[in-house]
């Protein structure tokens, strides 16, 4: 017989046959064992709907713990000990929150979130959450990000974190306190995964779970041991980043990924599903992705109620009672649970007839039973083959008494009186007196305490402290020298054109043939390598697998072919930019994960990169990423006949937005090299916390090559690529202008100087600005500076310094918004005219060069600008304007293209 026995259903129509069916599986089971069981379970399914039966799926099991009692696993340690412990960073998470929102504070912060996941956070930090040390690379752990108060208090009982911190709880400015969420930008030595942007976490880490993978395949790093955990709200599995990856961890059977849903039922307004059972909803969708799912939905104190549900009552009961009735019962006490949960039945009334409403109040939860918690963890970590998700049942607002436990209101819930503050004291049994309540002190027992010391040797077990967060790699690489990339530095022959993503892939492919630094190159592809050009890094690199290549691919025949491997070096994900990003983000904040130097080129349409995860691309700001993205088919005009969904007029103002993040938008091949050899000197051989946005164009043209002096100009955001005819400087007779463009209309500015120069006798200084971006950040700092140095000599921008050695107005044109170009117009110097055109509105398909006129960016608008800025000046005849218009065949009446 079963150590667990099933209860017979109070649905069930023929008992007796029921159990001796049982008891058939149950012999099976302890002769032959679990795998033969299941294989005759699935044979009797098939048989049965091959015999015509409808057997509907049911991805989700009984209401009840997924490991039955007789087989969880005891927790080794001191239950009493770590009981106080948890105690102690309870009461301390609350009083940080508390005294934040004291006086002129009202800082917020929450208390509700820890308090419904701190036994699942304890367990882990006493048992099973690694520190990186000699033998081990350590664990990476997606803490809840409202739950952050609650690791602060810990680190507080560890001396990690001083009280002066801890009170000055969302005051950062200073430097004084700690960060309102997990912030690595905040608190580099601390924090490494930024996770209050819900949904971020769990895709994030899905993608790091493969990362260390991928490093272990290729030989780069031992992983074995690690295991990367996220701890997730039931409310934020909604997002669809949460769920969204689940298939490809299981898939890629990601056996070192633990999921910890903390399902404490409720979201920030309400129920998560008051109708329905987000436990039993989220069993079906992991299951159903083919992952392990562990529920950890009763505690301890249900187990000798459950041991004699003889009849299945209880069960059925457990099953029938939506998430909003268990909300309920937590938000009242013993008396409304007999009567609203035991008293649907009066035989389950009269098995609690015996119990106190004590007793029935101290039935627990699963996820606040340390127990139950460890049996789950214990069994996920041994776990293979699979991912694993645990499912663990609690309350929000766990412990707050009737202000807040398990209410509506109680996310927002910053301030407690002084009597919820006395109750919540004596739930917790702190020692603190009654006269110091209304001060709500922290406390910290003494150095020497049995708490203290256990708190310290069961982190000296697990190698150190967590969290904890890697400045920089330990390693150090340089970056190859710029002649290495000579094939893009000179001019292409007579007659030879290329674009500047083939540009790139030529950088790629010398860049992967460095001894040192090519195996660490990461290139990452959304299923568009064929598009950029790259589809000869198949055969050359390989296509990540962990499974190689099961079959012979269809090109087998072919140079490059698609060829899957073991040891890859390419990640593709597929149509999929988050899962992109979310493996350019595993593979750019290596050096701090793993002390691995990894350097990863992801490519993309432009159009899908920062419109597409702009919210991931801020995360990866704040996790100090190191890495290339790369922004192809660029720009509102180049992908001709694509259209409106294609066309990228605004993602260099997007990632223009994130501080860190380096931006260029170049022309030529030389312009390309010689950003991304220095952006690889930066981030890999001086290991500075910058990524890189580049933008790339698949248009084919002849390439100058690099001139000698130009490098500078380059990486500072502009240089003159070309003087317009002598003898029109200031004080001549022929007019000049100054023509700046960028990306793929520069070369419609080149034309349009030409034109000018040969229609109207006017001279163009021609001026590649590969970054609007960065002349504008030099601008700010300089401006900054002047504002508070009054009496120091004014410096000047880099732009303004460039452009006032020069006469004329000045025009800009671009493939992008007009807010692009008009980034530097404070820099401008004082009395210049500048016009700037832009690619405003909807995108749509037809040529290159009717895109261009439509969006009146191309070398006759050019030109007029140019006219229209002399003749505003008095330089030319407004006559001439008028002249250009009709002689370019402009229509003036036509209207605007950001309305058309």
């Amino acid at each position: 017989m079963s150590a667990n026995p099933i209860p017979r259903a109070a649905n069930d129509p023929d008992a007796v046959e029921t159990q001796e069916w049982l008891e058939a599986l149950d012999t099976v089971i302890e002769q032959e064992g679990p795998e033969r069981a299941h294989y005759l379970l699935e044979r009797l399914i098939e048989q049965a709907r091959r015999s015509g039966t409808f057997i509907p799926l049911s991805a989700s099991t009984a209401y009840v713990n997924t490991i039955p009692t007789h087989l969880e696993e005891r927790s080794p340690g001191d239950p009493a000990l770590e009981e106080r412990i948890r105690s102690y960073v309870r009461w301390n998470a609350m009083a940080m929150v508390v005294r934040a929102n004291r006086g002129e504070g009202d800082l917020g912060g929450h208390i509700a979130s820890y308090a419904s996941v701190g036994t699942l956070m304890e367990v882990g930090f006493n048992y099973f959450w690694h520190a990186p040390d000699a033998e081990h690379g350590g664990d990476l752990i997606y803490i809840q990000g409202h739950s952050s108060p609650g690791v602060y208090a810990r680190a507080f009982l560890e001396g990690r974190i001083s009280e002066e911190q801890l009170l000055n709880f969302r005051r950062e400015v200073d430097g004084k306190g700690v960060s309102s969420y997990p912030h690595p930008k905040l608190m580099p030595d601390f924090w490494q995964f930024p996770t209050v942007s819900m949904g971020l976490g769990p895709i994030q880490a899905i993608y790091q779970a493969r990362f260390l993978k991928y490093l272990h395949a290729r030989g780069i790093a031992n992983t074995e041991k690690r295991k990367v955990w996220a701890f997730c709200g039931d409310g934020e599995m909604d997002e669809p980043e949460s769920l969204g990856a689940i298939g490809l961890a299981a898939r890629e059977k990601l056996d070192n990924l633990i999921f910890v849903v903390n399902c404490n039922l409720q979201r920030l307004d309400g129920p998560v599903r008051g109708n329905g059972k987000i436990i039993q909803e989220l069993e079906g969708e992991f299951r159903g992705g083919g992952w392990n799912v562990i529920k950890v939905i009763w505690g301890s104190y249900w187990d000798p109620l459950l041991a004699r549900d003889s009849d299945g009552l209880l069960r059925r009961l457990m099953e029938e009672t939506v998430d909003g009735e268990y909300q309920n019962y937590k938000a009242n006490d013993g008396a409304y649970v007999r009567k609203h949960f035991f008293g649907k039945y009066p035989q389950l009334l009269e098995r609690v007839a015996r119990m106190t409403d004590e007793d029935i109040w101290r039935l627990n939860r699963g996820g606040h039973d340390p127990h139950k918690i460890y049996a789950a963890y214990a069994a996920a970590t041994r776990h293979s083959g699979q991912p694993t998700v645990i499912l663990a049942k609690t309350v929000k607002g766990y412990g707050m008494g009737k202000i807040g436990e398990a209410k509506n209101p109680t996310h927002q819930l910053k301030k407690l009186d002084t009597e919820a503050v006395r109750e919540f004291r004596d739930r917790f049994r702190i020692p603190i007196p009654d006269d110091r309540l209304a001060e709500l002190p922290l406390y910290r027992p003494d150095q020497n305490s049995p708490e203290i010391k256990y708190l310290h040797e069961r982190r000296r077990a697990l190698g150190g402290y967590l969290p904890q967060r890697r400045r920089a790699a330990s390693e150090t690489m340089k970056a190859p020298p710029l002649e290495t990339f000579s094939a893009m530095l000179e001019p292409t022959a007579e007659g030879r054109e290329i674009s500047t993503t083939q540009a790139f892939v030529r950088f790629l492919t010398q860049l992967v043939r460095d001894k040192t630094l090519g195996p660490r190159v990461v290139p990452i592809i959304p299923d568009e390598a064929r598009t950029f050009g790259m589809e000869g890094m198949f055969r050359q690199l390989g296509i990540f697998s962990q499974q190689g290549q099961l079959y012979e691919p269809v090109d087998r025949d072919q140079l490059m072919y698609y060829r899957e491997d073991k040891a890859g070096q390419i990640l593709e994900e597929g149509i999929n930019e988050a899962g992109a990003m979310s493996s350019w983000i595993a593979a750019a904040t290596s050096y701090s994960s793993n002390d691995r130097i990894m350097l990863p080129f992801y490519i993309f349409y432009s159009m899908f990169g920062f419109q597409r995860v702009g919210d991931l691309a801020w995360a990866a700001g704040d996790m100090q990423a190191r890495g290339f993205l790369l922004g192809g088919t660029s720009g509102r005009t180049t992908l001709n006949g694509e259209g409106l969904q294609h066309q990228d007029g605004h993602s260099h103002v997007l990632a223009s937005v994130v501080p860190n993040c380096v931006c260029y938008d170049p022309t030529f091949a030389h312009e390309v090299a010689v950003i991304l050899r220095d952006g690889v000197r930066r981030m890999v051989e001086e290991q500075e916390n910058v990524w890189y946005y580049v933008t790339l164009l698949n248009e084919n043209y002849p390439q100058p090559g690099l001139l000698r002096g130009q490098e500078a100009g380059i990486l500072k955001g502009m240089y003159r690529l070309r003087e317009g005819p002598a003898g029109s400087g200031r004080g001549q007779s022929i007019s000049r202008v100054q023509l700046l463009g960028s990306g793929s209309i520069l070369r419609e500015v080149i034309a349009a100087a030409e034109l000018l120069e040969a229609d109207w006798g006017v001279a163009g200084d021609v001026w590649s600005v590969t970054s609007f971006t960065e002349l504008r950040r030099d601008g700010l700092e300089v401006e900054r500076w002047n504002l508070l140095h009054p009496a120091s000599r004014a410096r000047k921008a880099f732009a303004t310094e460039a452009l006032e050695r020069t006469a004329g107005p000045i025009v800009a044109s671009t493939d992008y918004m007009r807010l692009f170009a008009d980034q530097i117009r404070p820099q401008i110097p004082q009395g210049r005219a500048y016009k700037v055109l832009g690619t405003d509105g909807f995108g749509r398909s037809d040529t290159r060069a009717k895109l261009r006129s439509f969006f009146e960016v191309d070398r006759h608008y050019v030109a007029v600008a140019a006219l229209k800025a002399l003749a505003e000046e008095g330089a030319v005849a407004a006559g001439r304007v008028a002249e250009a218009i009709q002689r370019y065949g402009i229509d003036p009446e036509r209207p605007s293209p950001w309305v058309v």
